[in-house]
């Protein structure tokens, strides 16, 4: 007890770390570490927060941050010039103003290999759902159309499928390594090629659609990617086609998207990320090549577990002036 006390009378004085607003995670965090680091709470001050930013202006180096909590933005940063260090819990950083963090010279630690796992679990799940049917056969079982109808629509072999990887960083990796074990022919798409890699590597989204049965989207969100899977990708991927997408949602071009499937033009998809969520387009729901999941690759107890250790790992690292566990090169 004498250990809490201890901190309570001293937790002005251990090191700052800012929250903008709350989050499961960040509360396991200060749970495991407040007798060593004070967390300020914006949202817990009755000061408006460009108030309550300034007040700490001065002593504030480090801010945790979320995908799902307010973007990073230039303006924040502004009223922060003591701040050295991001510490994000999700693995896209496209909530972050990463010119401005490069600018102010803010390093940034984030968890994407973390995820990497538990979102290509996700994405090969979606895949097998989408060209095996099974969330559809599930519900034709329910509804007692096996008694009233019979036969229900053959689903697709995995096996042998091409399947284009869009962004083969940690999740693409891991999604590639999964369908080889299925037997599948991993193509690809990133900024660069790989190479340490033996997949066949093509440096335009469109021909490696026109060559691929499936599309994994694992790329992250930014100027160059939004709507990258656009019409033109969408029917040169073809009507047996089936996209997969456990990127963001803004990376397809979800109206045409909706249009290809509505009108046939490709053959199904799986999605757990959306341009405007936890909105999904109301078309989407009668289709039965369909399959939907709210934003939740990454999230599992034990994914929570590994967040906290590597948030309060990046914390300690940067208190005592060691390398940080999971630094972002920010080029």
């Amino acid at each position: 007890m004498a250990h809490n006390n201890h901190t309570h009378l001293h937790g002005q004085d251990l090191p700052k770390v800012l929250q903008l607003l709350p989050n499961p995670c960040f509360a396991l965090v200060e749970a495991n570490s407040s007798h060593k680091f004070h967390f300020l709470k914006a949202w817990a001050s009755p000061l408006p927060q460009d108030q309550f930013l300034e007040t700490h202006a001065g002593s504030v180096q480090v801010l945790l941050s979320s995908s799902i909590g307010p973007p990073i933005t230039a303006q924040i940063l502004h009223l922060l010039p003591s701040l050295k260090l991001l510490v994000t819990i999700s693995a896209g950083l496209d909530h972050v103003d990463l010119a401005e963090c490069r600018a102010r010279g803010v390093a940034i630690a984030s968890a994407s290999k973390i995820f990497a796992e538990d979102v290509a679990d996700v994405a090969v799940g979606l895949l097998l759902d989408v060209m095996r049917n099974i969330s559809a056969s599930d519900r034709f079982v329910r509804d007692g159309f096996w008694v009233s109808k019979g036969d229900f629509a053959l689903g697709s072999k995995i096996g042998g499928k091409r399947v284009g990887i869009v962004g083969l960083g940690n999740i693409g990796l891991e999604v590639a390594k999964r369908l080889e074990a299925f037997g599948c022919n991993i193509l690809y798409n990133s900024r660069k090629k790989k190479p340490f890699v033996s997949y066949h590597f093509f440096p335009d989204v469109c021909e490696l659609a026109a060559n691929s049965d499936v599309l994994v989207i694992c790329c992250g969100l930014n100027a160059q990617t939004h709507h990258m899977i656009n019409k033109k990708v969408l029917l040169a991927l073809g009507r047996e086609g089936v996209i997969v997408n456990v990127g963001r949602g803004a990376i397809v071009d979800e109206k045409e998207m909706v249009q290809c499937l509505l009108r046939g033009e490709i053959g199904g998809a799986g999605l757990d990320v959306f341009e405007n969520e936890p909105y999904v387009p109301k078309e989407l729901f009668a289709l039965d090549n369909v399959v939907l999941s709210p934003h939740q690759a990454a999230l599992t107890p034990e994914c929570f577990t590994a967040l906290r250790e590597l948030v309060i790992g990046n914390l300690e690292a940067f208190f005592s002036n060691k390398p940080l566990p999971s630094q972002v090169e920010n080029n």
